[in-house]
């Protein structure tokens, strides 16, 4: 039995902004953080894809945020914008620009200091056309039919990928 390869793409992107906290009514004081994003992309094995293409996408979502202070922005003017509610939010955001391109979003990870991280795993079920996803420019059945055929007509490199 063939093993199925698919290609991960990890992507960091950060964003520059300030916010508060309120807890227990209380509003705390505004102050900076450089969040960074890691986003894993998958691709099908055979499918090539090049960096810009999700780069550009996201960078240019996350243009209107840089340098504001995110409790003034929809939607958190109205969601107190936290680590979690934060990575929640722009998950549900980079899932839709990736699948655009024909990519699965499978995690993304958010920090808003070097020693602290939020993880978010999506589900594949998530990524299904079935589910409101997008389905990858070439399906899981398509790349198994390109590495068999790679294989038998020996252009697969051996054991490489």
């Amino acid at each position: 039995m063939a093993v199925r390869l698919y290609r991960e793409y990890r992507l960091k992107f950060y964003l520059n902004a300030k916010h508060y906290i309120i807890i227990n009514g209380h509003k705390g004081e505004t102050h900076p953080h450089t969040w960074e994003f890691t986003l894993s992309i998958r691709y099908g094995r055979s499918s090539f894809v090049e960096f810009s293409t999700f780069e550009k996408g996201i960078s240019d979502y996350m243009t209107r945020f840089q340098n504001q202070v995110m409790n003034e922005i929809p939607p958190f003017d109205a969601i107190l914008p936290t680590l979690e509610n934060l990575t929640e939010y722009f998950a549900n955001e980079f899932h839709r620009i990736i699948s655009e391109t024909g990519g699965i979003l499978i995690q993304v990870e958010a920090s808003e200091t070097p020693t602290r991280s939020y993880i978010l795993h999506i589900p594949e079920e998530e990524n299904a056309p079935a589910s409101g996803g997008t389905a990858p420019k070439k399906d899981a059945l398509e790349d198994a039919i390109d590495a068999v055929l790679n294989t038998i007509l020996g252009e697969g490199g051996g054991s490489s990928t």
